[in-house]
């Protein structure tokens, strides 16, 4: 086995965080698949990225000359062809997974974050217009976010929730979630079609806690440097076992119900300094997916190393650490809700440079 079945062995998806038209007609996704990456994740910067680089959409935009739509119509019609065929891609995944894996996300406009009724409208419209069963709608987790994605869950549609940076925001999700689940198990509905992951975003977490501790700049806090990222993830999987296999779930889990999985985001090593499989290798575990980025992905199979359930590992280490923070003054709450606004400015950024694209 390669290093990315053999995370699929101990129980964990490997998905690419890329997504572009040459990666489609050149088969390097299809050539992904037969390595054993189980689905897609996709974000404004990576079309921006894949469109402003990419000659294969000239046409496409071209062929739209003369329709009267609008530039965010024409973006919409270029990735959403890349979607559909992504997903019929990873439709072989999904159904030898009976619907585990095999997903493409698909985001909404970041211009939506605080509009939850938006949210809801745009999601729907997005899942019709791929229409395909492996579709993950994204959207943030903001408090509009949350509350889209109870509505959204509560009428069968699929959810990728981005931009978590706490363990609040992983308390909030999964809680939503729940209650979507339970509003649809009240209208007798079945539920074992619904899929969720709640993606945790890692490598920002430890680029602002270690500018956070060399401000401090003493040497016990310089001591806890480049270990925050595996900690809240760690901490965030603890929360999820507890969440989803404990009794509280436990009567819609009989009706069929599917955990909402936690997913590792974020997982380019930004300090070169640290390892570049420091959100990989120590983040393998049962009923989780971790999207790489090309370089990481490429890194993983060159030279990662699988140990079994190491997510599962100093669960009290992990708890150590960011207890640790606390007692220097960080308010992880506070810096996780500056990153998600910081994240969704970065998205609002590319998502207009997209527009002025594809006008």
């Amino acid at each position: 086995m390669n290093p990315i079945q053999a995370a699929r062995a101990a129980g964990q998806q490997i998905w690419l965080d890329n997504l572009s038209r040459a990666l489609i007609q050149e088969g390097h996704l299809a050539r992904h698949i037969e390595n054993g990456v189980a689905g897609v994740t996709t974000n404004p910067a990576i079309f921006h990225k894949a469109i402003a680089e990419g000659p294969d959409y000239r046409p496409a935009l071209e062929a739209m000359n003369g329709l009267g739509l609008d530039a965010e119509a024409r973006y919409e019609r270029l990735v959403i062809e890349d979607v559909q065929r992504a997903c019929d891609l990873m439709r072989g995944v999904f159904d030898a997974s009976a619907g585990d894996a095999g997903y493409v996300s698909l985001e909404v406009s970041p211009a939506l974050a605080d509009d939850a009724e938006g949210t809801v409208v745009a999601a729907r419209r997005l899942r019709a217009a791929v229409d395909r069963p492996n579709l993950l709608v994204k959207i943030p987790a903001t408090p509009a976010g949350v509350e889209a994605l109870e509505t959204l869950t509560s009428e069968g549609i699929s959810v990728n929730v981005t931009l978590m940076f706490s363990l609040a925001h992983v308390d909030a999700v999964a809680k939503a979630y729940e209650r979507g689940l339970e509003r649809r198990a009240a209208q007798k509905l079945e539920l074992a079609s619904v899929r969720s992951v709640a993606s945790v975003f890692l490598s920002r977490w430890d680029s602002l806690i270690d500018k956070q501790l060399e401000e401090i700049g003493t040497p016990e806090a310089l001591a806890l440097r480049g270990k925050s990222g595996v900690a809240l993830a760690r901490s965030a999987y603890q929360r999820y076992l507890e969440l989803f296999h404990g009794e509280a779930f436990a009567p819609l889990a009989q009706q069929g119900a599917r955990p909402q999985s936690m997913l590792w985001a974020s997982t380019g090593t930004k300090n070169a300094a640290y390892s570049d499989l420091m959100y990989v290798e120590p983040l393998i575990g049962p009923e989780t997916v971790n999207t790489l980025p090309d370089g990481t992905l490429v890194a993983f199979l060159d030279h990662g190393q699988v140990t079994g359930n190491t997510l599962g590992q100093d669960a009290e280490g992990s708890a150590a650490q960011l207890a640790a923070l606390a007692a220097l003054g960080l308010d992880l709450d506070v810096l996780g809700g500056r990153l998600q606004s910081d994240g969704l400015a970065q998205f609002e950024t590319a998502f207009a440079k997209l527009l002025e694209l594809t006008a």
